[in-house]
């Protein structure tokens, strides 16, 4: 096992390499951090472009930026913005907002799915089976900003009504100044309150397409010798279902979470529009992508990316954990 995580972390160090490589390129491509410059009108003269282009290291070779870069980024800094302020002081404390929203995304679908998958799958062709397959194609139907959009309309003015008085929000990551004066389990119930309904949004949705996997994974189980054997031997049903069913089932979700961790950050960027928060989605849109900032998109997308490798890591150390045979390949 030991020789297989070695193995599987020094491959995750080179895809992340490679992978910073390529994102470099397509920014230095794409972006042009002079253009705020060029649209002020009178433009600034010549002489102030070549001085920011040579402190901004624009006029040096492709290679020797992304290293200087790179030699940064190892360190945990990824330069300045427009404005000249550290992007890692900013881009780590948005993190921690985006990090809520997305594990909290993620538990909830990665449990609805086993749950549903797993029930849909033994049921099979039952009133339970049709009621969870068309609930998950309507979600998967279901665009992000829309299906948010209704959460807040409905379920929190309707339970905020039910209740009389307010225990979901609709806007911000938590109460603002609360932190000034909020002792801390009041700050951790008002940030649970304001973590609801984007959690629901964005984990109801990714359950959706994940629920279908695991059914499907579930179905080839049921139907392989071993489970026959098993049940043959006189185990009890939910026994088998558990211990022999459920263990071989969940290889392919595991993969499916894996792959799908970059297209959750995606949906955390649509989902924190919709609810204002002030986390990595927000600051990639409108101090990167809105201000031309390389530096702001750069840091953005290598963070997004060592996610995705560090999830595929674990899905990979997983896999061992799931079918020891694995650890052969």
């Amino acid at each position: 096992m030991l020789f297989f995580t070695i193995r599987r972390v020094l491959g995750s160090v080179v895809v992340l390499i490679a992978s910073s490589f390529l994102v470099f390129l397509m920014t230095a491509f794409s972006f042009d951090p002079l253009a705020q410059y060029r649209q002020r009108n009178p433009p600034p003269p010549p002489e102030f472009f070549e001085a920011l282009r040579e402190r901004l290291g624009l006029n040096d070779p492709l290679l020797v930026r992304y290293f200087s870069w790179l030699k940064g980024a190892v360190s945990g800094d990824f330069g300045v913005n427009v404005n000249s302020v550290p992007v890692a002081d900013q881009l780590f404390g948005r993190l921690a907002v985006t990090g809520r929203l997305v594990i909290a995304a993620m538990l909830l679908a990665v449990l609805l799915a086993i749950v549903v998958g797993v029930v849909s799958a033994v049921r099979q062709y039952k009133a339970s089976d049709y009621f969870f397959t068309v609930f998950a194609y309507i979600l998967i139907a279901l665009p992000t900003f829309w299906f948010a959009a209704l959460l807040k309309e409905f379920v929190a003015i309707g339970i905020n009504d039910l209740v009389g008085e307010k225990l979901l929000f609709t806007l911000g990551e938590e109460t603002p100044g609360i932190a000034s004066y909020g002792t801390t389990s009041m700050i951790f119930w008002d940030r649970i309150g304001h973590l609801v309904l984007p959690t629901l949004s964005l984990g109801l949705l990714t359950f959706a397409a994940w629920s279908r996997f695991q059914r499907a994974s579930m179905l080839d189980v049921l139907s392989a010798d071993y489970m026959r054997l098993a049940r043959a031997k006189g185990l009890p049903w939910r026994r088998v279902i558990v211990k022999h069913g459920l263990r071989n089932a969940l290889i392919p979700l595991t993969t499916v979470v894996a792959i799908g961790v970059g297209a959750i950050f995606g949906g955390a960027i649509v989902t924190e529009q919709v609810f204002v928060w002030h986390g990595m989605g927000e600051y990639l849109i409108q101090d990167g992508i809105a201000k031309n900032d390389i530096n702001v998109v750069l840091g953005w997308l290598l963070i997004s990316a060592f996610f995705v490798v560090l999830f595929n890591l674990i899905a990979d150390l997983l896999y061992a954990v799931l079918d020891p045979r694995i650890r052969l390949s």
